[in-house]
């Protein structure tokens, strides 16, 4: 944008302002000579008799109007509402009052000086002084109204601020909980590919091709914060057939979804599931190994065999189920929900919609 475009829309901005500033102040004049003199209106001689009058209303209103904002934005930047909020109102109370009585004085003054109504000789300082609370009247309620004003706008900034800290906050917590995922996924598949190495080159081959494949959504997916269940699905089918490759007939899956359009979950939410699975039970021949995904209405059941390992030969890393449980208090009010019996292990993922 040249700077020439930027004056421009500068002074229209201004203008525009300026335009606003003197309807609202006509509409005020012309209200207060409906209040004192309706009557007034209803004929041309009544007009014409009230326009000195109008004018000395318009150009209080304009004075008022024009203090108060200028109060506001001094005090603004010095007192907040939010934190100070007694102090905000006198310095508000004192300032706008002050200036209001001065302002009133001068126009008041001003126009009975215009009007002939004395002359600089014999200044009715008391007269003068007396009209003066007139206006002062109308300044309580533009005070009333700026005070407000001011109050409501510090609110709405600090409360949107507030909102704002924490969606960043609440973004920055989920980004970290998301980290620990690529690590944890890598360190687990590797480490499964260690032992499968030396038990089967084809095998180890075939399990490499599907852990490229795997490991390309979980890039892909790293900076989303809920993926369509569709696609975490089709990566759960691709990882549980990543670890048959390696169990074989220890282990055996079924997924049942009738109706996944529209729904979401967090990424990666049942990788995390099917590792621990995996991780903490005993996959044998005479302990087959069974996992279970079903969806239950707005729920995705995840379940498996429970056969707890006596002795656990791989290390936790502390994430899974504490990290879906993170991600789902960051992102919904709805948390999953363990279960846990003498022969099955349950979680029930709550399957989440997008609004507009």
């Amino acid at each position: 944008m040249t700077s020439t475009t930027a004056d421009c829309q500068e002074q229209k901005g201004l203008w525009n302002d300026l335009r606003k500033f003197l309807l609202i102040n006509l509409g005020i004049a012309l209200a207060l000579q409906v209040y004192f003199c309706a009557s007034c209106l209803i004929s041309l001689e009544g007009i014409i008799s009230i326009i000195p009058e109008f004018i000395f209303s318009f150009v209080v209103s304009m004075a008022l109007s024009f203090g108060g904002s200028r109060v506001e934005d001094f005090w603004d930047p010095r007192l907040s509402w939010i934190h100070h909020p007694v102090k905000r109102l006198f310095a508000t109370v004192i300032t706008y009052m002050a200036y209001s009585f001065i302002a009133s004085f001068v126009i008041v003054f001003l126009y009975a000086w215009i009007d002939g109504q004395f002359t600089l000789s014999s200044i009715p300082w008391d007269g003068i002084l007396e009209f003066t609370f007139v206006p002062m009247r109308i300044a309580l309620i533009f005070m009333a109204i700026f005070t407000t004003r001011s109050w409501l706008m510090e609110w709405r900034k600090s409360a949107i601020e507030a909102e704002q800290l924490r969606s960043e906050k609440l973004a920055s917590q989920y980004q970290s909980l998301k980290d620990q995922l690529n690590p944890h996924f890598l360190f687990n598949s590797l480490n499964a590919l260690s032992n499968l190495v030396y038990e089967d080159a084809d095998r180890s081959a075939a399990f490499i091709q599907k852990l490229s494949k795997i490991y390309r959504y979980v890039l892909d997916v790293q900076q989303e914060e809920l993926v369509e269940l569709d696609r975490e699905l089709d990566f759960a089918r691709n990882f549980l057939e990543l670890q048959k490759i390696r169990f074989e007939e220890n282990l055996n899956f079924s997924v049942e979804v009738t109706q996944s359009k529209g729904f979401y979950l967090p990424p990666l939410s049942l990788q995390l599931l099917l590792e621990n699975a995996i991780k903490h039970n005993i996959a044998s021949q005479e302990n087959p190994l069974f996992i279970s995904i079903l969806q239950k209405e707005n729920e995705l059941w995840v379940s498996n065999t429970y056969q707890p390992k006596t002795s656990q030969s791989e290390p936790s890393t502390g994430v899974g189920l504490e990290n879906i449980r993170s991600r789902y208090r960051i992102l919904n009010d709805r948390s999953p929900e363990i279960f846990q019996s003498e022969n099955e292990f349950l979680v029930k993922l709550p399957l989440l919609k997008i609004t507009a």
